[in-house]
């Protein structure tokens, strides 16, 4: 019988609504100012070589290196916040991103240092994956778990809303700079102020965490003696079928947003002779798209069966490619920004519900560990190496052909993930929750 609680004042509820929102907002500003940088300039700038491809593909192994990052933030960070808390954690994974961020932001190039360069960028890109390990699933709970759980959805998709929101961001800064500057004084340092912006946005995310109180589902957990003691194992050894359920439902979602974000700036500029601004564009406005339809899928999945709707958002992921490619053949700025909007609502179906689905697989006494986990090792083999095989396998095969077929693979290992999952449970500690805000 759990314990009853003041109820939750809807103050603390927006509160931790936007804490979780504007913290991972910030870390994925920070990827995604990396993404488009990675695309467009810091091929030359950190990695010339004299072939535009190879110079892409050394600047897309460092964006893998964020994602190869993530288990380790995962595992640490994860880990912490089932142990001491979820509030303190997201403290310090946002300074940690910020200060990643900032600091790429003030780099010399290769042409001051040589090889240098390269290895710091690689080793601050490599702080920003850790962060962002440690992030996303506390991130999730701090909203979810001051909401009522039979709300799920809707409450955990305020993290999934920050991607879209740093992507439009981060994005929009760079278009801005790449349009009212040159051509060289954006390579040459015009780039460096849109990293150099994640100041701001941490002081933010940082103002409104650390006037947040801890959730009150961990607050229940502690009361009643039973905080892990050794999450990681504890997950490994009784919820394997939830952590590779959790894996494998992240990598149809993860590859195509790579695809749809960051591949196709480097397939229109290079296969169709189209600009980055145009690419950029297209990037925005399906990003803005997903402000509202992030939400707006997470509440859906409150109304009817989770698994269902993602099922068909992975089988609308599985198509899709097969109708972008040849529509925007042409060249046609209009059908660009068309394609790659249906792209972006396509994985908004997915990535609204996302969050509250991967952390229903876990007990909440390991919730953070487990998601964490479940979140980070998919992006290993899903979103790290996606931008490098595609962009390998086009100029293995120079097909579109081969890009949809990657996609649709992934979009069965996805299925496997979801007849592995389970449906929506809600936790005895959970219950105090639901009785707190409903009164």
């Amino acid at each position: 019988m759990t314990s009853a609680r003041p109820a939750v004042e809807p103050r603390e509820l927006r509160r931790a609504y936007t804490a979780s929102l504007s913290g991972t907002a910030l870390e994925y500003y920070d990827f995604a100012a990396y993404s488009v940088a990675a695309a467009t300039v810091f091929g030359d700038i950190f990695f010339p070589s004299g072939d535009d491809l190879a110079g892409t593909m050394a600047a897309f192994s460092t964006y893998a290196v964020g994602y190869l990052a993530r288990p380790l933030g995962g595992f640490l960070f994860g880990r912490l916040g089932d142990v001491i808390g979820r509030k303190k954690i997201l403290v310090y994974t946002l300074m940690l991103a910020g200060i990643a961020t900032f600091l790429i932001g003030l780099l010399p190039t290769h042409a001051a240092i040589g090889g240098l360069a390269a290895v710091l960028l690689v080793t601050l890109r490599f702080a920003q994956g850790v962060a962002v390990g440690g992030e996303w699933g506390g991130a999730v709970l701090l909203s979810s778990e001051y909401g009522d759980p039979r709300r799920r959805g809707f409450w955990a998709s305020a993290a999934q809303i920050g991607p879209p929101a740093g992507t439009l961001l981060a994005n929009g800064v760079l278009a801005l700079l790449s349009g009212v500057l040159s051509e060289d004084a954006f390579t040459s340092w015009g780039w460096r102020i849109a990293f150099l912006l994640s100041a701001v946005l941490v002081l933010f995310g940082l103002w409104i965490r650390l006037r947040l109180e801890e959730t009150p589902v961990f607050r229940e957990i502690a009361d009643r003696g039973e905080r892990p003691t050794a999450p990681v194992s504890e997950v490994v050894a009784t919820e394997r079928r939830a952590l590779l359920a959790g894996i494998l439902v992240r990598v149809c979602p993860d590859v195509l947003y790579s695809l749809f974000t960051v591949f196709t700036l480097t397939y229109i500029t290079q296969e169709l002779g189209m600009s980055r601004s145009q690419g950029s564009t297209a990037v925005m406005i399906g990003s803005a798209c997903q402000l509202l339809l992030m939400p707006a899928f997470g509440a859906l999945s409150d109304r009817m069966n989770r698994r269902r709707l993602y099922l068909y958002g992975t089988i609308a992921a599985a198509v899709w490619p097969f109708v972008f490619f040849p529509m925007i053949g042409g060249g046609s700025f209009v059908l660009l920004v068309l394609g790659v909007v249906v792209a972006l609502v396509i994985h908004a179906v997915l990535y609204g519900p996302q969050a509250a689905l991967l952390t229903e697989q876990f007990s909440p006494r390991l919730r953070y560990t487990g998601s964490s986990l479940a979140y980070t090792l998919a992006g290993v083999i899903g979103g790290a190496p996606a931008p490098l095989i595609l962009t390998a396998l086009l100029a293995a095969f120079d097909s579109w052909w081969i890009l949809a077929a990657y996609l649709l693979f992934t979009a069965a290992l996805t299925g496997v993930g979801l007849w592995l999952a389970r449906d929506p449970v809600v936790d005895p500690e959970e219950e105090t929750v639901a009785e707190a805000v409903t009164r």
